[in-house]
């Protein structure tokens, strides 16, 4: 084949396989010899980066950097236990966002319908290796997870353990719970305990059990819903998956200079903060890695953390003065699944360390809080589902209201002014307190006033 094409031809071929990059010149290729797009990206996913020395301005402890983005969660990424979600472009939201594309990253499409599933199968995976490897007996022990949520995570879990031989799962869900959560925990196998006004002392309750089976030499693992590493390092697949997509994306379409592109913003619902430092964890990885396409990609990006009226604890703490952290003294929100009434440490000084470095390089990365009502939640659940034809609950909603509603868009648009031609992604993370009933529910409680 090589020996039928001209010796310009060929060159350009062979630098282009080098180079690992995509230029607009290969238009100007006859078809017989246009290289074929979806090999090129394949070859970049699998020569994924090798760290590359940080400032030292710049703390990366508890991240890492040694293993390429392909490599992350592999184990759990093997057995099915999460999905790689589609990232699609959406139409209506990119005319309201004018001139910035906008994607939506589908992990409500997870097996449990939310992003959750992330985390719990890195984490799982890695415990019940742990807990095999500590072992005496030829066969693996029967192993229990104790978790606490406000349902996703109880979901997320229980989906995940049902898969993994001799891992059994309670779960202890606070009074708040929907009961469509309930029953849907119940159905895939958790034992479920309904406990506490709040996540809280839910949470209490399942770490004093997780402390009462220790002292009676059992085998049960306390598995929080968001205040782990191991959740953390789960979840920033999520990033991994997006710069990948977009860069098919881009090749497949052929209209947008690789090296160009930018993602000004990604727009996520903080509830304990779990997923905003898998995002963080995710955006450093491929930032610090040798592979400058996907460092390109993410370099000044903000990171908009999204929460309502009521729920807003990491608001609090990342606006507080000296960075303390704030305990809210109880949640006042539709959105229950944003329940925690503070979050983990860990959240602030990421998001801190994401902005310093912004700050340092003047590269524009940052982290904005962004708080929104109940109404407009319910408003971009109502908007996405009439948009997408897809049903979300109102802690998602929060992270798709500084889209649809007026007032938080202008103000986005406005942060975003220094580069016009980057894209925005929303972190679709899903949630599965929803039906037709319900949203139509609130759209009568909230909108329909």
């Amino acid at each position: 084949f090589i020996l039928t094409m001209s010796l310009p031809t060929t060159i350009t071929i062979a630098f282009l396989v080098l180079a690992g990059l995509i230029l607009p010149s290969v238009h100007s290729l006859s078809n017989n010899s246009k290289p074929n797009f979806q090999d090129i990206v394949s070859k970049m996913r699998a020569d994924l980066p090798q760290p590359k020395q940080a400032s030292p301005s710049v703390s990366l402890s508890n991240i890492d950097y040694a293993s390429p983005p392909s490599c992350v969660a592999q184990e759990a990424r093997s057995l099915n236990l999460f999905s790689t979600t589609p990232l699609i472009h959406s139409a209506p939201l990119s005319r309201l966002c004018h001139p910035h594309p906008v994607f939506l990253k589908l992990d409500l499409l997870q097996p449990s319908g939310s992003f959750k599933d992330r985390g719990m199968a890195h984490l799982c995976t890695t415990v019940k290796k742990m807990h095999n490897s500590a072992s005496n007996s030829d066969t693996a022990d029967r192993m229990k997870v104790i978790s606490s949520s406000g349902g996703n995570a109880g979901l997320a879990v229980t989906t995940v353990a049902r898969n993994i031989p001799q891992m059994d799962v309670s779960v202890i869900v606070p009074e708040t719970t929907k009961p469509l959560v309930v029953e849907k925990l119940r159905s895939l196998g958790a034992e479920v305990t309904i406990h506490g006004k709040n996540w809280n002392a839910a949470d209490a309750l399942a770490r004093q059990w997780v402390d009462d089976a220790k002292k009676s030499g059992g085998g049960a693992v306390y598995v929080s819903p968001y205040d782990n590493p191991l959740l953390w390092t789960g979840h920033s697949t999520v990033i991994d998956e997006i710069i990948t997509q977009l860069l098919e994306q881009s090749f497949d379409q052929a209209t947008t200079q690789t090296n160009n592109m930018k993602i000004g913003a990604v727009l996520a619902s903080v509830g304990g903060g779990g997923l905003l430092c898998g995002i963080l964890e995710g955006v450093e990885r491929n930032y610090h890695g040798s592979n400058e396409i996907r460092s390109n990609l993410v370099r000044g990006t903000k990171v908009v953390a999204c929460e309502t009226e009521g729920a807003a604890s990491f608001a609090a703490s990342f606006n507080s003065d000296n960075g303390s952290i704030v305990c809210l003294d109880g949640i006042n929100s539709i959105a229950t699944s944003l329940g925690a009434t503070s979050v983990t440490p860990a959240v602030i000084q990421r998001s801190r360390r994401h902005r310093d470095r912004g700050e340092i390089s003047s590269s524009g990365d940052d982290v904005m809080s962004y708080v929104c009502t109940d109404g407009e939640a319910v408003q971009g659940c109502v908007q996405f589902a009439s948009d997408h034809r897809m049903l979300v609950e109102p802690a998602c909603g929060a992270s798709l209201a500084p889209l649809y509603s007026d007032r938080l868009r202008a103000k986005l648009l406005d942060q975003l002014n220094d580069n016009e031609d980057s894209v925005i992604v929303v972190e679709v993370c899903g949630g599965s307190g929803v039906n037709l009933d319900l949203l139509r529910g609130w759209k009568e409680s909230f909108l329909e006033k």
